[in-house]
């Protein structure tokens, strides 16, 4: 049932968006227009960005020039994925930090587990993860913001680690050659329009039930018949994922091993060495609204229902840094979330703080920190990669190197290099070993977690289509 809203006074005339005042006048537009020319570099600047992108005009040489991609610590060799048109970065990440040591056991350099067979599994998860939450808030109005967060989001691509772990563990893994990428996996859009358009057909009946009074057991039979469409979609689109398989390969010493036939779960238990009930997510959030040294999640931000809910513990830069630097000095890539558009050049493979001096160009100065720009939606978490390398001077990490999974077009061969003081600015997530973690920082970990509203910018990376 709707509300109607309590009575708000009037505003008075000189207040109002309506007011003369806050018209653009003829006076004002003369001004703006003068201020402009009385600019001589912002002509200047006019003349190159009309010609040339302006990213190559604001580029900092001296950043460009000052950055190699040699690391005192470097554990890749292997190519990078290549994860195509998609979201799937986060799923790319957490396989390819998975397959190291699966090509270890296997003594091979090429290797990848099926992030088709994944993408299945958490596509189908999710729409029942979707459907049990639309059955949940079923007695709220259509335009609750929380109902209408979830009629938005219903199935996108993006992820969060938790998520992947909760597919490994309950659906397990298999090597690429078993289920192979399809037009669909690596090209989502026209598969998520169908499905995201059978969701919320699905939503409508099963809100329509629940508005009739219909009992718990009539939804959810109702629920198993959209999902039955649903799987049949993927099927076709993503083909069937394999319950068993047989497993055999050569290594790169040319020697023949014969695994026999196995199940997703068994391939995963063979060949997944990390122990992922050890990880825990590690974020740096500065606003006042996520203490340091708590817990918190995000509502409905997950994937499998019963599976490993999401949950972040928010720490210092510092302690982020050590964490991840120690990992790589181990032996270990990590896992890492950020917000991976800003200031970087692609074609270079680079990121920095001060990449681009877009205040020389423009003649002003960008003055919102990392708090600011969450608080007022100017940065969040956008991809997911790995760090495979760290250059440390006097054990203080200078620069980070960065596997991608936008293939070898860019960067050297798809590997990046990230300054330090990009981390800094736009640097939000890593999965870390709780071990790793000082004790005090061990036993936040087990403290009730802030829960935060579903679209807060730290469940972004789960947005992406």
């Amino acid at each position: 049932m709707t509300t109607t809203p309590a009575f708000t006074e009037p505003k008075p005339a000189s207040e109002s968006m309506d007011a003369p005042a806050a018209a653009l006048g003829p006076e004002f537009l003369a001004d703006v227009q003068q201020d402009f020319d009385r600019r001589p570099a912002c002509r200047l600047a006019q003349n190159a960005v009309a010609q040339t992108t302006v990213t190559d005009v604001a580029l900092n040489r001296s950043v460009v020039t000052g950055i190699d991609h040699t690391f005192s610590h470097k554990l890749d060799d292997w190519e990078v994925t290549n994860q195509k048109k998609s979201g799937r970065c986060w799923m790319f990440a957490l396989l390819n930090l998975l397959r190291v040591g699966a090509m270890k056991k296997m003594n091979l350099k090429k290797f990848e587990f099926s992030q088709n067979y994944t993408l299945f599994w958490d596509k189908f998860e999710r729409a029942n993860y979707f459907l049990e939450a639309i059955i949940e808030t079923g007695n709220r109005p259509a335009d609750d913001r929380t109902v209408a967060w979830l009629l938005d989001h219903p199935l996108d691509d993006g992820g969060q680690w938790n998520m992947g772990v909760s597919i490994v563990r309950k659906h397990g893994v298999v090597p690429q050659a078993v289920m192979p990428e399809t037009e669909s996996s690596s090209n989502t859009r026209l598969m998520n329009g169908v499905l995201l358009e059978k969701l919320r057909e699905g939503a409508q009946s099963l809100r329509e039930l629940r508005g009739q009074g219909a009992p718990m057991e009539a939804a959810r039979a109702s629920k198993r018949e959209i999902l039955k469409v649903i799987h049949r979609i993927l099927c076709i689109h993503l083909g069937t994922p394999p319950t068993r398989f047989q497993w055999q390969w050569n290594d790169d010493d040319r020697e023949f091993h014969r695994d026999g036939e196995l199940t997703p779960l068994q391939f995963a238990e063979k060949y997944v060495d990390l122990p992922l009930d050890e990880y825990v997510c590690l974020v740096h959030d500065p606003r006042a609204s996520s203490p340091f040294g708590r817990t918190f999640t995000v509502e409905y931000l997950g994937n499998v229902v019963g599976g490993e809910p999401v949950r972040y513990l928010n720490v210092e830069i510092d302690v982020m840094k050590r964490a991840a630097a120690a990992a790589i000095k181990d032996g270990e890539p990590v896992w890492f979330g950020c917000d991976v558009g800003k200031m970087m050049r692609r074609d270079m493979g680079v990121w920095d703080r001060r990449l681009f001096d877009y205040e020389t160009l423009y003649d002003t100065s960008f003055d919102l920190d990392k708090e600011s720009r969450l608080d007022y939606h100017q940065t969040l978490m956008t991809h997911a990669m790995l760090f495979t390398g760290v250059d440390l001077v006097n054990d203080r990490p200078r620069r980070w190197r960065v596997e991608n999974s936008w293939g070898e077009e860019n960067g050297r061969k798809g590997f990046y290099a990230m300054n330090d003081s990009w981390f800094d600015e736009y640097m939000f997530e890593i999965a870390a070993r709780r071990s790793a973690l000082p004790a005090d920082l061990q036993a936040a970990l087990d403290v009730e977690p802030i829960v935060l509203a579903p679209w807060d910018p730290m469940g972004a990376l789960a947005n992406a289509r």
